[in-house]
């Protein structure tokens, strides 16, 4: 993957909160790994702590101000994007927003920015307070994608996925996908909290997966609006590949066969590996929106 070295980045789109305190303590939330055996919600490209049912108390308080803020130091051109990962961070969520943006006349929605917020440890949201280990997530009280940056080396170290600037590209689309479902008004239709394969849980992910890849399909011709020119100069199919591997690698199954030892469908959550890969294909193939209905 490969961004337009002089294009500028919008660095407004994403708060780099990194190094905020949260003062007070505040709530915390249950899961991670351990918690992964038990339940598998929430630790890989979830919607939001509340939704999970993973929050343990209310509104956490406002970060303090503090050292944070790197992005938008260093994150200036498309160059910074090649070699740093908070930049391509940045790069991503443009092109994304701008082709969710160009897509909602057809789509039939009023597409709104969401930003993404880049945190360490634990952040306070409006869905309850978060910390690292629920993964990225999407939080449909504030619209804003919650990402910390260390999920990237878990995904390679404890996932056994591939990893690279595609894996990341795909997760941030992922969680773009649930924006576009929170407009749609999906998020709320489908809100059931009832687990397992044909669960409303499971498709809205799915769908989420789908929408990253009719992103990836366009990402080449997104035409930035300040240059004219799309953000993302190369996609190259083993781009694509790593995505793919980045979807399987937390498929419901995988996930459970290597941390429980065994597979129970009636907990999915998010969907097989085998599934993840086929609606990332089917978006990435068709470049259809109307291809990524799920529930039907």
């Amino acid at each position: 993957m490969q961004f337009d070295d002089d294009a500028p980045l919008d660095t407004s789109e994403v708060r780099d909160e990194r190094g905020s305190r949260l003062p007070g303590g505040g709530a915390t939330i249950g899961g991670g790994i351990v918690g992964l055996v038990v339940l598998v919600v929430g630790l890989f490209l979830g919607i939001s702590p509340d939704h999970l049912g993973l929050s343990s108390g209310g509104d956490a308080p406002a970060p303090t101000s503090s050292s944070a803020g790197q992005v938008q130091q260093e994150c200036r051109t498309g160059q910074d994007a090649n070699t740093k990962d908070e930049c391509r961070i940045v790069a991503v969520v443009n092109s994304v927003q701008d082709y969710w943006a160009q897509e909602s006349g057809r789509h039939r929605i009023s597409y709104s920015e969401a930003p993404t917020v880049l945190f360490s440890g634990r952040t306070s949201t409006a869905c309850g307070a978060a910390t690292s280990e629920v993964g990225p997530f999407y939080c449909p009280g504030d619209k804003r994608v919650y990402l910390d940056l260390g999920f990237f080396d878990e995904l390679r170290t404890k996932f056994g996925a591939q990893g690279g600037p595609s894996a990341q590209a795909y997760v941030v689309a992922h969680e773009y996908g649930h924006h576009v479902q929170d407009l749609e008004g999906t998020l709320e239709k489908h809100r059931s909290g009832v687990t397992g394969a044909d669960s409303d849980s499971v498709k809205t992910e799915l769908q989420a997966d789908c929408y990253a890849g009719v992103w990836a399909h366009h990402a080449t011709t997104v035409k930035d609006e300040t240059t004219g020119r799309p953000l993302i100069t190369s996609l190259t199919a083993a781009d694509i590949r790593d995505g793919l591997d980045a979807a399987a690698a937390v498929g419901d199954d995988r996930i459970q066969q290597e941390f429980q030892g065994r597979v129970t469908p009636d907990t999915w959550t998010h969907g097989s590996a085998a599934q993840r890969q086929q609606w990332f294909q089917r978006g990435y193939r068709t470049g259809d929106v109307a291809q990524c209905d799920t529930f039907s």
